[in-house]
């Protein structure tokens, strides 16, 4: 245990002690397990000096994190009893910790620090996968981002071509990062208790996307394609003569959404806009 542990309180306590109320509306649920918050950190070393934190209600991964010594940990909240709850870490580790009360959502976290920079977070499960769209347009200011999500997100987030996970979420992320499945976390390791299992994934973001093709174009194009996704792409694609388009890339246009690669769907996508 580290010499700092011994003198904050326990995350129990520390929700106590400041009357926290747990607020619904934000997905609030609070990872209690030290243990498990240590082995989030470890899978995300080397540390890069600039790290981010997203909800970090009352510091459980704040402490791992902070025990590996970054330059700095900027925690961003939404919540307004946060920096109540981090104000014991805060006397300890001073201004290696910025605490910012924002809704990260419309927050630039990109900008937050130097890099290399890395994000580890476990994210509100009502907003995460709007975040995570957000931060893959700007994921060439980051060097890993570790998050945790309900599982069904996480397993939708690195799902491959052809399973029924696949869908826009895995095709934008693995477009510009390899992604991976660290290990999943139990609900009865949080405050308050989920009726969902969490896992924990791991984004190393790519030197370059996979193929060269804009955003906003991919991220319409598969909007479109899994609006229907039980349809055949050439149904799916009917708004933007996607018959023609598909017979020039030579795919098969009576193929479902799931079965087209993410390098097909680029293709289309340069085609399209």
């Amino acid at each position: 245990m580290d010499d700092n542990d011994l003198k904050l309180p326990t995350i129990k306590e520390t929700l106590k002690k400041n009357n926290v109320r747990i607020n619904k509306s934000l997905g609030q649920n609070f990872l209690f397990d030290l243990n498990l918050t240590d082995k989030i950190v470890k899978n995300s070393e080397p540390i890069c000096p600039t790290v981010i934190e997203i909800g970090p209600g009352p510091g459980g991964l704040t402490r791992s994190i902070l025990k590996k010594k970054p330059t700095v940990l900027y925690t961003i909240d939404k919540d307004r009893q946060s920096e109540k709850m981090l104000n014991d870490i805060k006397k300890i580790y001073k201004d290696n910790l910025i605490i910012i009360t924002d809704d990260a959502l419309h927050y630039p976290i990109w900008e937050l620090g130097e890099s290399p920079r890395q994000v580890i977070a476990n994210l509100p499960y009502n907003s995460g996968t709007k975040m995570l769209t957000l931060w893959l347009k700007h994921i060439r200011h980051f060097d890993l981002l570790t998050l945790m999500f309900q599982k069904e997100v996480a397993d939708r987030i690195i799902a491959k071509q052809g399973s029924k996970n696949y869908g826009r979420l895995s095709i934008l992320t693995n477009w510009l990062t390899k992604s991976k499945k660290l290990f999943d976390i139990p609900s009865e390791a949080f405050i308050p208790r989920p009726k969902i299992t969490s896992s924990v994934i791991q984004l190393k973001p790519l030197h370059k996307p996979l193929y060269d093709v804009s955003f906003e174009s991919i991220e319409k194009i598969t909007q479109m394609a899994f609006s229907q996704r039980r349809k055949m792409i050439k149904t799916s694609l009917k708004k933007i003569n996607g018959q023609i388009i598909l017979k020039e890339l030579n795919i098969s246009p009576n193929l479902r959404p799931e079965n087209l690669s993410i390098i097909d769907f680029c293709k289309i996508a340069k085609k399209s806009y």
